[in-house]
This record gives structure tokens, C-alpha cells and sequence, in this order.
């Protein structure tokens, strides 16, 4: 049987997927499975034609890419396997773009995912809400699910402790961006409601528009993995409002941590939490939900290690990088039986 060998042409986005790819890549060369990445710049998403074509490398038996790269840097007699991330197409997610979101989505990155998934050998998703999601608006069938993988090493609760409260007012975090998408906008209602007994320390910087409360507070920038467990490990809970997750890698890291999640009870986020046995699940937008479903966290701090320990044991069965790596290497695998079998016939 060939040995998978596998290259990256992959659009530097600066955000989870560029973490999705850097890691799949670091695991596949531990497991002596030759990757490489071809980082291509930003601004290749939407002016391809201005950025040069990387040469495929000899060595390369697949191609692995992203469903947003233009078909342009598709090698055609390559197998290929397309990862969608998430889908921006999502009727539910609809209502919260901008005109020129729903425009550029509609006419070029529709355009660009239609292209991808018919040139691909393989689909994957990275949670089952996104392959039904896929079904649904590209009308494919054959996807694999692989969730992404949570470094085990890395993101882990302090010394192994059992949750506690740590702090004398109860403290949140949020790690992502101030986008629509991940409801940065709803928190300054939820910290006007808890008051001053509560804090939330978060990563974003916080458009102008918006007025951020006293009990708000602006982390330093997270340099590094390592920066980034440290604050897990400093708070109380995660509270994460967003309205679309394709899979929600943050939420993984800290549960990874042993960080009681309060989430949105919505697209894949239900995969990784379930309502009340290892975190808590509150209606969409809905204010008074998250801001109850934090007393409760706080008020019921045995309920909170619970939620801990059900965490760390869920993303040991489901969520780990291993397990991730493992599930890729088994589908390249399958991608040259199956090119193999089509060229001899």
C-alpha cells in the first residue's frame, strides 16, 4: 500500500483554521506521514488571480484543502480532499449578515465551495451539524465527519484539580472575535444584568459602536497556546453566545480544561455540550437565559465540578487530537486504494 503524503495549499486566514491545518500537519509528521503546508496570502480568498501558483511537490500522493480555495490552485491529477469548515450559507445565520456579506457569500464563496466539492475525491466536515448543513445546501451525501482534536497536552486543567470557584466575584471569559457571528454583542447586555459580582475578562477588541460595562475587562493579547490555558485555568466559566459554530474549537479547550461552558443551544455547539450534564445550553439572543444560566453556575458550585469532570471526560472520548489524526490518516489511506483502483481500470 502507498504511504499518504500530503499537501497543504492553504489561504492564511489568521484564525481557527490556520490552528486546524498547523496541527493536522505537526500530527501527521509525528506519525511520519510526510504534510507540508504552502501558505498563500489573505487576499487570495477573493483575488486568486493576482497571487502566483505554488508548484505541486513530486512527493505529494494528496492534496488536502479548505473548501473556500479557488479551484485555480487545485492540481487536477492530484486526489483531493476538501475540508468545509462551516457553512456561511446557513438560512439560521441568514438574518445577521450584512448586505455585502450575503452578497459576497451568495456570488463568490457559494461559487468557490461548488467548484471545491466537485473537484474533491473526499469531503470532510468537522461536526455533524456542518454535514447536514452541506447535504442540505450543496446537495452531497458522502461526507465523513472528523472533529477537530484538542491537544490534550497542552489544554488541561492546573496539576489535574477538580474545578472550584476561584475568585471572590464569579468570573467568565470569552476568547474569540467581536463579530455578529460570535454574539460579542449580546455580553455587555448579560454583564448589565449579573452586575458587579460578576466579571468577564475577554479577547476581543470591542467595535466602537458598542458600550462596554465596568465588569468587562480586555485581556492582554494570548500569544501563545500556553497563554491561553493560563487564562482558562484563572476564570470561573466560558460563556460563548455565538449564533454559528461549524464545530467550536474554543469551547473544546475549555472543556479540555476543566472550564464549566455556558454556550448558545445552537448549530454544532449541542455536539460538544449537552445541557445540563456537562454544561449549560440557553436560547438564542436570549438575555435572561445566559444571564440565569450564570447565577446557577455560581449558586451551585457541585454542579459546576460535575460539569468539569464530564467535560474533560468528553473531549478524552471525542475530541482528541489523536483521534483526529488517526481518522485522517485512515481516509487518505482510503483516497489511494480508491485512486489507485479508478487509474488501473
Amino acid at each position: 500500500m502507498l504511504t499518504p503524503a500530503i499537501w497543504f495549499p492553504t489561504v492564511k486566514t489568521n484564525s481557527g483554521t490556520d490552528s486546524f491545518t498547523e496541527q493536522l500537519v505537526e500530527g501527521l509528521n509525528n506519525h511520519n506521514i510526510r504534510a507540508e503546508i504552502a501558505w498563500l496570502p489573505h487576499h487570495t480568498e477573493y483575488l486568486p488571480w493576482l497571487v502566483e501558483k505554488p508548484k505541486q511537490p513530486k512527493w505529494a500522493n494528496i492534496i488536502h484543502t479548505n473548501t473556500w480555495l479557488h479551484s485555480k490552485f487545485q492540481p487536477k491529477s492530484t486526489p483531493i480532499v476538501t475540508t468545509l469548515h462551516h457553512c456561511v450559507q446557513d438560512q439560521a445565520f441568514s438574518s445577521y449578515k450584512s448586505l455585502f456579506q450575503k452578497i459576497y457569500h451568495h456570488l463568490w464563496i457559494t461559487q468557490l465551495e461548488k467548484q471545491s466539492i466537485k473537484n474533491a475525491s473526499y469531503i470532510t466536515t468537522v461536526s455533524q451539524y456542518t454535514s447536514n448543513c452541506a447535504r442540505e445546501i450543496f446537495g452531497v451525501t458522502d461526507i465523513k465527519v472528523i472533529y477537530n482534536g484538542i491537544n490534550q497536552e497542552i489544554f488541561r486543567a492546573n496539576n489535574q484539580k477538580i474545578w472550584e470557584l476561584k475568585n471572590p466575584k464569579f468570573k467568565l471569559l470569552f476568547v474569540g472575535n467581536s463579530s455578529i457571528r460570535k454574539g460579542f454583542d449580546l455580553l455587555p447586555m448579560i454583564m448589565n444584568e449579573l452586575g458587579e459580582q460578576y466579571e468577564l475578562y475577554y479577547t476581543a477588541t470591542p467595535p466602537k459602536s458598542l458600550t462596554i460595562p465596568q465588569n468587562m475587562k480586555q485581556l492582554p493579547y494570548q500569544k501563545t497556546a500556553f497563554d491561553l490555558v493560563e487564562t482558562y485555568n484563572s476564570v470561573d466559566a466560558l460563556i460563548f453566545p455565538s449564533r454559528l459554530e461549524g464545530f467550536g474549537l474554543v469551547v473544546a479547550e475549555a472543556m479540555a480544561c476543566g472550564l464549566p461552558v455556558i454556550a448558545t443551544n445552537s448549530s454544532a455547539l449541542p455536539e460538544l455540550i449537552e445541557h445540563k450534564r456537562n454544561g449549560l445550553l440557553c436560547d438564542q439572543d436570549n438575555i435572561l437565559s445566559f444571564v440565569n444560566a450564570v447565577k446557577f453556575m455560581k449558586d451551585h458550585p457541585h454542579q459546576a465540578k460535575i460539569y468539569s469532570e464530564q467535560s474533560i471526560l468528553k473531549v478524552k472520548e471525542l475530541f482528541t487530537v489523536e483521534k483526529m489524526i488517526q481518522s485522517y490518516i485512515t481516509l487518505y489511506e482510503e483516497v489511494l486504494v480508491k485512486h489507485h483502483t479508478v487509474s488501473k481500470n
